[in-house]
């Protein structure tokens, strides 16, 4: 029996959850994540440590790095390597089938940064609401 979930409900972190069988859309779930996408494409620059990693991702609070590495690492995107000093040092890389994700979602990325302004301002028109920083600025008046 195959079940079929929306990309939405199929859980793809390490175990706890009902198991799903393999499926194109579990894969898309797996890369659909905007962490997962900014990993991979940080983790294209070659093997990198945690901390550095998690200085490049402006934002990304430890624990969703981490859950995002587990699944990247647990999905075979992500390796981690553990070298033996003291103390431990880990890194991270892409495996080959990360690398096959990296063009992809290279050119994902840098439509994101090139057209936000304009996203934002579709938002705004569409919803009405105002900006993060102009919020705070309103309610500081």
């Amino acid at each position: 029996m195959v079940v079929v979930a929306p990309i939405g409900k199929v859980r793809v972190s390490r175990g706890g959850g009902k198991p799903v069988e393999a499926s194109p859309q579990h894969a898309l779930a797996l890369i659909a994540d905007k962490w997962a996408v900014l990993v991979i494409t940080t983790l294209a620059g070659g093997s990198i440590r945690y901390n550095a990693l998690r200085r490049e991702l402006t934002g990304v609070s430890q624990k969703m790095l981490t859950q995002t590495l587990r699944d990247l690492e647990c999905n075979g995107l992500v390796e981690r390597t553990v070298y033996p000093d003291t103390p431990p040092r880990v890194a991270y890389s892409l495996t080959s089938l990360g690398q096959t994700l990296v063009e992809a979602l290279t050119v994902l990325r840098d439509w994101a940064e090139e057209h936000f302004h304009e996203v934002e301002a579709a938002r705004q028109r569409y919803c009405g609401e105002p900006r993060e920083d102009e919020a705070e600025r309103s309610a500081g008046k």
